[in-house]
């Protein structure tokens, strides 16, 4: 489950402009014309010396606005859920489902980036950040602060993203990388729905109904 929450956390960069145009066109048009898409995903986690300390994968799907689901397949199993109203959050090895409100907290993510509808240079400043390894890297600048990454940069592959790479407020480093990465596949509705399973212990952070209610979260058995 941290190293779900690590690919969908905050992010922000900043680094000078690049001399080399086109990956911040190539997201943009990407962004306009990409209404849901697929993908595979090879993440690898790196320590603030370089060293590193984490290697998984899974695969991805999202569909415009706000939709999508993020399950890492090895070596453990985690799934995060959007749903357009919540977020849903399956530790498999422990049967646990955290679920939360999709609120402001989620709009300056890598999530949003890649699945957020209308126009992203609202929240983020992009930047070219020149061609390296085969791609053209665009830079992401959140407009908002406090969101726990210094930078993050976004590999485009003509059309799409290929690769993404998170740098964290502790000198961390979160490598993504995005084979089959198929914009515009069609994406069942139910991909994006989520039912906790039978005997999880559900950690529940939705806002609580009007009237007098205790504080905190409620933990519950579905």
């Amino acid at each position: 489950m941290r190293r779900a929450h690590l690919a969908l956390a905050a992010l922000a960069a900043f680094v000078p402009l690049a001399a080399a145009a086109g990956a911040v066109d190539a997201f943009l048009a990407f962004t306009a014309a990409s209404r849901s898409a697929t993908a595979r995903f090879e993440q690898q986690v790196f320590d603030r010396s370089g060293r590193q300390v984490d290697r998984s994968s899974g695969t991805f799907a999202f569909s415009r606005p706000g939709r999508f689901r993020w399950a890492y397949d090895k070596p453990v199993r985690t799934v995060i859920v959007a749903d357009g109203t919540r977020l849903w959050i399956h530790d498999e090895d422990l049967n646990q489902v955290t679920v939360r409100p999709m609120d402001r907290a989620l709009s300056a993510t890598p999530a949003a980036l890649l699945t957020g509808d209308g126009d992203v240079t609202a929240v983020f400043t992009l930047r070219e950040a020149g061609p390296a390894d085969g791609l053209d890297w665009l830079d992401a600048v959140p407009k908002e602060r406090d969101t726990g990454f210094d930078r993050v940069r976004i590999g485009m592959k003509g059309a799409v993203p290929a690769a993404m790479e998170l740098h964290d407020s502790l000198g961390g480093r979160t490598a993504l990388r995005f084979p089959e990465f198929r914009a515009g596949a069609r994406v069942d509705a139910g991909t994006f729905r989520f039912t906790p399973p039978k005997g999880a212990d559900v950690l529940d952070e939705m806002p609580a109904a009007p009237g007098p209610q205790p504080g905190g979260a409620r933990p519950r058995k579905p």
